[in-house]
């Protein structure tokens, strides 16, 4: 005997009685994933109600459907009892061409609720039908002229090296073609975004450097081709990084930025590629001095949510097919879909906060944060509880190290207790050196080096460049 199901959600429906209500969920169902709506059913309670079934029912039921639907729609319909009241389960599989509507209007299931689409997302709909997207299609207020000869040169020299183009004497024309980035004479949006000459009316990117939340100290406006874009964004950004600059025995000083660049590119290159380019507002970036927030109109794609991108349990579809695919073509993306997870997974090796990700009424943000983050045995591949440090043959046990600080004895994990022995002999010491003593990367030495400070047993005296430490309550270095 069949059961009903315990709860609604993204592919079952309960109704009490049958109704236009019972066609938009079935047209939503056919739009998302297909579905069921079961009619003599408890809306709230999901309890059986029981519905009146006549001989002609059924096809009643069907034909107005189908009156009411675009494509028509002919769901299965089959009637159960439960506790002798009549069930009818109306199911249908999701449509291959969507989207589908009823009177005019187009819904899609999302949760255990219908989401009646706006004008962009029926679009969407329509294109994902058809296997493609909106730069696809041809600019039909630019042309050629607007483009930049030699930005398309310089892409084609690169795109011949490229075994999925593999003709060596094509024109750049021919494998703009190819590409599908020109459409016979004419250009498309994507090309116009790649490509154009000077001022780009579509690829509004708005940066500034803020001391507060209202107080702005530096700005930049780019309107300019989406390759071009990344690159000023990232030089802009990068002038407004802290630098910290590591004393090695190599001749050359290293560098390093208060927050991972690496991180950086890889926002900005997912922003440019993944931005709804349909919608008017800009893109916007803000740096703070303890955050930069990236701000991109369009929100996430094709039903995905914050939870799928921080699981990686989804499959990424682009927004920009011709996009996407172009920078992938040069190597600027490495593989689809995979941007969110290599953010995190870089702030965790930088010793970093990871981004927070927020979804919010006409876009998408991430927050990258510039706070020193101890992530212990996750990046050192060690226990910090349990490993034990030999230091000419002798076993330092971590959880019986203390140092006097004054008249408090504060409690000290064997790495931070070694650091401060190393500073004793040499205040000059650096962090390089110490993740050589210590046994951990020079990342965790540093986010160590803060906890002695805020425990107040450390003290930076001078310039990071050219200063030294003092330990607190245990004499000056000499």
């Amino acid at each position: 005997m069949r059961k009903l199901p315990e709860k609604e959600d993204i592919q079952t429906e309960f109704k009490p009685n049958f109704n236009t209500e019972v066609v938009e969920t079935l047209v939503a169902f056919a739009n998302a994933k297909g579905g069921t709506v079961f009619v003599g059913v408890h809306d709230k309670k999901g309890t059986p109600l029981g519905i009146t079934i006549g001989k002609e029912s059924v096809a009643n039921w069907i034909n107005d459907i189908k009156s009411i639907t675009s494509p028509q729609i002919v769901p299965d319909v089959e009637v159960f009892s439960i506790d002798g009241k009549d069930i009818a389960a109306f199911s249908i599989a999701e449509y291959p061409v969507k989207p589908v509507s009823t009177r005019g209007k187009h819904f899609k299931r999302f949760g255990n609720s219908n989401h009646l689409l706006n004008s962009q997302e029926i679009a969407n709909e329509h294109l994902k039908t058809i296997n493609s997207s909106w730069d696809f299609y041809i600019a039909p207020n630019h042309s050629e002229k607007d483009l930049s000869d030699e930005k398309i040169k310089k892409f084609a020299n690169v795109m011949r090296q490229n075994e999925s183009i593999g003709q060596l004497e094509m024109s750049d024309t021919q494998i703009l073609e190819k590409m599908e980035i020109f459409r016979g004479n004419k250009i498309t949006f994507g090309a116009y975004l790649l490509f154009a000459k000077d001022y780009c009316s579509i690829s509004d990117v708005q940066i500034g450097r803020f001391k507060s939340d209202t107080m702005i100290i530096d700005s930049l406006s780019l309107n300019c081709d989406l390759f071009q874009e990344v690159e000023a964004i990232i030089v802009f950004i990068k002038k407004h990084l802290k630098v910290e600059y590591i004393i090695t025995g190599n001749p050359q000083r290293t560098e390093r930025l208060d927050y991972p660049l690496d991180a950086i590119r890889e926002i900005v290159i997912n922003m440019i590629v993944h931005r709804d380019y349909r919608d008017s507002s800009a893109s916007i970036i803000k740096i703070f001095d303890n955050r930069i927030e990236f701000f991109n109109p369009g929100n996430l794609y094709d039903g995905i949510t914050i939870e799928n991108l921080l699981s990686g349990n989804y499959t990424s579809k682009s927004r920009n097919k011709l996009i996407a695919k172009t920078f992938k073509e040069i190597g600027m993306i490495e593989r689809y879909g995979s941007g969110i997870m290599r953010v995190r997974k870089i702030c965790r090796e930088y010793g970093v906060k990871e981004p927070d990700f927020y979804e919010m009424t006409g876009g998408f943000q991430v927050v990258l944060y510039n706070e020193v983050v101890d992530y212990g045995s996750e990046n050192d591949t060690v226990n910090a509880e349990n490993d034990t440090v030999n230091a000419e043959n002798d076993t330092v046990n971590a959880e019986n190290d203390t140092v006097n600080a004054g008249n408090d004895t504060v409690s000290l994990k064997k790495k931070q207790q070694l650091i401060l022995d190393s500073i004793a002999v040499n205040p000059y010491i650096t962090s390089e050196k110490l993740a050589e003593i210590v046994g951990i990367t020079a990342i965790n030495v540093r986010v160590n080096l803060a906890k002695l400070k805020e425990k107040g047993l450390l003290e930076r005296i001078g310039a990071d460049k050219n200063g030294y430490w003092k330990i607190i309550n245990k004499g000056d270095p000499k």
